[in-house]
């Protein structure tokens, strides 16, 4: 068993053994898929992911016995989660949906994943290790990966070379960087500072090295205000004092409108960004490149990814557990669905071999926008240097919420950064404590 597996064989104990809400961790699903000779099964999809319904119309068209139907969801535990587990606890659940990496061990707290091993294990290998076993929790399996956010920088290069700076390979190059850039203009600064953005936050930690979870003789430690997590904090609440960076929301209109213009010449964010970045500004293209993290050592190879990725799951009470599994199979698998999920955006392909995925061969309009750049060698690179030590908790979604709302208050009343850390810190181990987890 590696390293990776035998941490999630402790998480599954951890969560079954502690969460109030008595979670079923083996035994597959009694339902069937009925169905006849002459009707197909149909099923429902929930997911967030803009124009997916190309791969579904694409599974539709390549398969008879099987259809789907799609249901456009809101992303994140204040939409579509919500949506999906009030819908198990109704009976009436959807049968297959999407689900960050982030968000599997809060569907498997309150006993909503129907385990799906029987029916999609064989397919492993197909798949990088450490994206399938964000599904995986002892020997069973409860989602199929999807694709994982892989963080690369995205920088205006017309700007960098205009100023005469190098891309900065550290964080204090990108530090002596970001003073250039401000003196350069006004309202130009190296990049926002995206309060409202727990999945960055925890991926600027994760790249650090820090280790918020883990598991171990029989309970968490929980270690969001270490010395790794509060030495990154100080680094942004350098920037922050010296006014090199905007503290402003991404995706807000003021952020949109400083990606269009040029006042915010970088952005830290997973792979599927780059759907984004050519969607919000395309008045720009030619001018952008894409490298990798700065990192806090030379030499080093370190990155991490946003919320980790997403997956497919089946709903517990589907009434066809196996069609399900096998359409989230082909979604996340299949060579014509993966090129479409990659062309829309889903984020970095879940599936070892990228071999036969067409748009990472060769995509001219997003290598056009970049400059001639092959955007997809940065983020190949960054994936196979995921800190995969990295556990993703129960609650994240307090998680979220918690970092999110005292970042927030930090940057509104001036206070420490590192602050919100260790106050993210005690509303964590109070939550896990008051849903009957056992905390170091």
């Amino acid at each position: 068993m590696s390293i990776y597996a035998a941490r999630r064989a402790r998480f599954t104990t951890l969560i079954a053994g502690g969460a109030a809400a008595a979670v079923t961790l083996v035994g597959c699903s009694a339902g069937s898929d009925g169905g006849s000779a002459d009707e197909p099964v149909d099923l429902t999809f929930q997911s967030w992911v803009p124009n997916i319904d190309q791969a579904v119309d694409a599974f539709n068209a390549s398969h008879d016995d099987i259809q789907v139907t799609l249901e456009t969801i809101t992303a994140g535990p204040d939409g579509g989660y919500a949506k999906m587990l009030s819908a198990v606890q109704a009976g009436d659940p959807a049968d297959v949906v999407q689900l960050g990496y982030d968000a599997i061990p809060d569907f498997l707290v309150n006993d909503a994943l129907e385990d799906i091993t029987d029916h999609v294990a064989h397919a492993e290998d197909t798949f990088v290790p450490w994206q399938w076993q964000s599904g995986v929790f002892g020997d069973r399996v409860y989602a199929v990966p999807q694709a994982s956010g892989p963080l690369g920088q995205f920088y205006r290069q017309d700007i960098f070379e205009d100023l005469g700076i190098e891309y900065p390979e550290t964080w204090e190059e990108y530090y002596e960087a970001a003073k250039v850039i401000r003196e350069s203009d006004p309202d130009r600064y190296i990049t926002a500072f995206a309060f409202n953005q727990a999945p960055w936050l925890i991926g600027l930690s994760q790249q650090g090295g820090a280790e918020w979870f883990t598991a171990e003789d029989d309970a968490w430690t929980v270690s969001i205000d270490d010395e790794t997590t509060l030495t990154v904090a100080e680094f942004w609440q350098k920037l922050i004092d010296e006014d090199l960076v905007k503290v402003e929301a991404d995706f807000s209109n003021e952020w949109n409108a400083d990606l269009q213009n040029g006042n915010i010449v970088t952005w830290i964010s997973g792979s599927w960004a780059d759907a984004i970045l050519r969607g919000t500004a395309p008045d720009t293209a030619g001018n952008w490149a894409v490298g990798a993290v700065p990192q806090w050592s030379a030499g080093e190879d370190v990155s991490a990814t946003w919320a980790g990725g997403s997956a497919s799951a089946v709903l517990k009470g589907s009434e066809h557990p196996e069609a399900a599994a096998e359409f989230a199979l082909w979604l996340n698998s299949d060579p014509e669905s993966v090129d479409i999920l990659t062309n829309v955006g889903a984020g970095w392909p879940a599936v070892a071999d990228t071999s036969e995925i067409a748009s990472l061969q060769d995509d001219p309009e997003v290598f056009a926008f970049y400059g001639g750049q092959d955007i997809w060698d940065v983020f190949a690179e960054s994936d196979a240097a995921v800190d995969t030590s990295w556990t993703w908790p129960p609650l994240s979604s307090t998680l979220f919420a918690s970092l999110t709302d005292n970042v927030k208050n930090a940057v509104d009343t001036g206070t420490p950064l590192v602050d919100a850390y260790r106050q993210t810190q005690t509303d964590m181990v109070a939550a896990l404590e008051e849903r009957g987890i056992s905390v170091n």
